[in-house]
């Protein structure tokens, strides 16, 4: 149920801001003065506005989404050994990588994962599973929380919104161009636009997002590789490779997981399934992140 208050909120906060924004632009209508053309300069805009505005206020709102979705409990004060540890590498790493302390939460879930996230790289959350504390040993937990901290260091989670509000834009602006010629070639409206053109938007809407999807997933998994690489800096090469190791391990166990769909893009693994599409995958698979540093480590 929070969930989906949370998804309303969101929809309502980009239907209000982007409205505001619109008519400060002067932008009422993307129909050209007589009805019968489309004027793209508005209709542009119109899509850009509507497209970066969802994931402008979803970056915004990821920490706080992050944390209601997973249930992570942030350490104010270190209750024990393992918490204490946390605060203290994390703080390390940190240092290390040039960024703000970022908060420190640990989520309840039995698999082994963590992610990071937050709208700039010096207020950022990075949290870990209890599953990961409870069976991975200290080098390998630094060498996922580097992982995490590249990632921040690397300002990946702006760069992600901001290609999805591109991809936003021209998925709105593209679909809209279809709608518009199907309404006027095919059913031969000639003034404003009938329901087949909206029922063609959306349907090339749904179609042009999944295409679409592929450029975004392309950049994530890229970005895996990059903070794979980063956390070997940090922690050392041996020890990401060992992380990953027995991340792979626990995917081919087949460890049940809790974490929301939603938050497997953040997460250090995300357990790929081999019968899923490469294309579509937010990660690459472990396996081939595990030989890209073993490769490394050969020059």
């Amino acid at each position: 149920m929070l969930r989906i208050g949370l998804f309303l909120l969101t929809n309502l906060a980009v239907i209000f801001i982007a409205s505001i924004t619109l008519n400060l632009l002067g932008v009422g209508s993307y129909l050209d003065a007589q009805g019968s053309g489309l004027n793209l300069t508005n209709l542009l805009i119109f899509c850009a506005v509507f497209g970066f505005s969802g994931s402008i206020i979803s970056l915004f709102l990821s920490k706080f989404m992050a944390k209601r979705g997973t249930g992570t409990k942030i350490i104010e004060q270190p209750r024990n050994a393992d918490e204490r540890w946390l605060l203290e590498t994390i703080s390390e790493l940190a240092q290390k990588s040039g960024i703000k302390m970022p908060e420190v939460g640990v989520f309840p879930a039995q698999e082994s994962n963590a992610f990071a996230t937050g709208w700039n790289r010096n207020n950022a959350l990075v949290a870990v599973s209890a599953g990961l504390l409870n069976r991975f040993s200290r080098d390998e937990v630094r060498a996922v929380l580097a992982h995490e901290m590249g990632h921040i260091a690397n300002g990946d989670m702006i760069t992600l919104s901001l290609i999805q509000g591109v991809i936003n834009t021209f998925v709105m602006f593209f679909a809209r161009i279809i709608g518009h010629l199907v309404d006027r070639v095919v059913l031969k409206n000639e003034r404003g636009h009938g329901i087949g053109f909206y029922i063609t938007t959306f349907i090339a809407e749904m179609v042009l997002a999944v295409l679409a999807s592929i450029i975004v997933m392309k950049f994530s998994r890229y970005r895996e590789f990059r903070a794979d690489a980063e956390g070997a800096k940090l922690a050392g090469r041996g020890a990401m490779i060992n992380a990953l190791q027995r991340l792979q391990a626990e995917v081919e166990a087949q460890v049940p997981s809790s974490m929301p769909d939603s938050m497997y893009a953040f997460g250090i693994s995300s357990g790929f399934k081999k019968n899923f599409s490469k294309l579509f995958a937010s990660h690459p698979p472990l396996t081939e992140r595990i030989a890209a540093l073993q490769r490394a480590n050969d020059f």
